[in-house]
């Protein structure tokens, strides 16, 4: 059986022009060390991209040229076969400090399927790079130039452009701490035109890259489905009794308390877990405290900026008759406050619809009732919960998809979600989606086991998924 073929690019350039930002956008890799000094790169290192478990490409992080005039200069004199200039090249010079870096660039690239050449459109160009685009036309291989470009220094790109025109097969603009993976996408595509042997072995990679964009898409929704499944069917009891000291007040606080703490915790570790689908090791340190994703889950803040509107709450509570509880008894046990926080907003709301004295009584919260001497704890009754920890989701999704791998301005991460978090994903939705929402409510809240509908929760799950195809494409 013959061995599999998997395309090679080596990613060539200036120093300090964002080679390996752009290398650690394309691989998500974001333990690729990226460093504003010029020349940290000194040695060509390989880095694989591999779907279940199969590498499909591979990507070669290289330094930059040390001496591109002088080399040029010698390519030009070169008289020798020309499938040789490479390896006569370094046979020459491989002892010569003042060609280290040379070398070592052009080692990787004799052997690769192509290259990548990469500068920074923020600049001008220098004598330094023409000579360094034409050592890449001199030698021969299939080459594409890519404008890393910054969307607020884009002056000198078509200055850029002309240039390259003369030297390279292929053109790409390319900001590699924007680029999304469609970006990606497009640019392994504009690779496919700089040798037309290399059409069918790209068209495997970005149909195994979108295959697996998929697949992760929907462990992503299966990721947020189990953890409403967790925190929304929630229940815990304790018996009162004799041997209980601490009284029925205080127990139904401790029992409050310790769901705070489950549905914080379990959101938490879903968002991680989204997090790490998507490979990014070292983004979540930066998530900024004051964003509506890190917002406190039962703040009054959360409550009255995500999930549905008042309105919209008692329409969609109306579609299946789903239980629209406050959640939190206001006026018993000293607990003001205490779950969600969200007196006046949407509890007021609810209030004037449905009886607020009743409502604000709270005498079933959060499905709390004492049956004999056993205080039961779950499971929730008001649906806005789950529109909010949808809303949550959908937020830290696109936070983590949009993120690209090559950045590392972590400290603006706080902009960037609360770009995002102007609106709930949820409030934009019709009818029909509120339907399966309240469906799938309803079974996962269910105390009757035999109730529970596996359909009803595979149509949430779909929704869910297709939410985040709109989201993250």
């Amino acid at each position: 059986m013959a061995e599999k073929t998997v395309p090679e690019f080596v990613i060539a350039g200036h120093p300090n022009e964002g080679k390996s930002s752009v290398l650690s956008t394309l691989t998500e890799d974001d333990s690729v060390r990226i460093s504003p000094y010029p020349g940290e790169t000194r040695k060509c290192r390989s880095f694989p991209v591999v779907v279940d478990g199969d590498e499909i490409i591979r990507f070669v992080d290289t330094p930059g040229f040390q001496n591109p005039l002088r080399t040029l200069k010698w390519m030009q004199e070169y008289t020798g076969p020309s499938k040789d200039i490479i390896t006569t090249f370094i046979d020459e010079h491989i002892n010569d400090p003042a060609f280290k870096d040379d070398c070592e660039l052009l080692a990787p690239i004799d052997r690769a399927h192509g290259v990548i050449f990469v500068v920074d459109g923020s600049r001008p160009i220098r004598r330094a790079d023409k000579a360094e685009m034409e050592i890449l036309r001199i030698i021969g291989r299939p080459r594409m130039a890519v404008i890393n470009c910054k969307k607020d220094q884009e002056q000198f790109i078509g200055s850029w452009q002309e240039e390259f025109r003369k030297h390279f097969n292929t053109i790409r603009i390319f900001n590699s701490c924007r680029a999304t993976f469609r970006n990606r996408i497009d640019l392994l595509k504009s690779l496919k035109a700089i040798d037309q042997d290399l059409s069918t072995l790209l068209d495997s990679v970005i149909e195994s890259l979108m295959a697996d964009w998929k697949a992760r898409r929907q462990l992503s929704a299966e990721t947020i489905v189990s953890m409403l499944r967790d925190i929304l069917g929630y229940t815990r009891q304790k018996r009162l009794g004799s041997a209980n000291k601490i009284g029925e007040g205080r127990l139904k606080e401790r029992l409050l308390g310790d769901y705070r703490t489950f549905a914080k915790e379990r959101e938490r570790k879903a968002h991680d877990a989204i997090r790490k689908i998507y490979k990014h090791n070292l983004l979540d340190a930066a998530l900024p405290g004051h964003s509506i994703v890190q917002e406190d889950l039962f703040s009054k803040r959360t409550w009255e900026f995500l999930g549905l509107s008042k309105r919209q709450l008692i329409v969609a509570g109306a579609l299946g008759g789903a239980a629209t509880g406050a959640v939190l008894d206001l006026g018993h046990g000293g607990l003001s406050m205490g779950l969600f926080s969200v007196a006046g907003g949407i509890v007021g709301g609810l209030g004037a619809a449905y009886g607020g004295k009743e409502l604000l009584s709270g005498r079933k919260i959060l499905g709390i009732s004492l049956d004999k001497e056993t205080l039961r704890v779950g499971p929730v009754s008001n649906i806005q919960l789950l529109y909010i920890l949808l809303d949550r989701a959908f937020i830290y999704f696109e936070h983590v998809t949009n993120w690209a791998h090559g950045r590392r301005d972590y400290e603006n991460a706080s902009k960037e979600l609360l770009k995002r978090q102007k609106m709930g994903e949820t409030s934009s939705w019709g009818r029909d989606r509120h339907k399966i929402c309240q469906e799938f409510f309803k079974t996962v809240t269910s105390k009757d086991t035999d109730s529970k509908d596996l359909g009803a929760e595979l149509a949430f799950r779909s929704l869910v998924e297709d939410s985040l195809r709109n989201i993250a494409g």
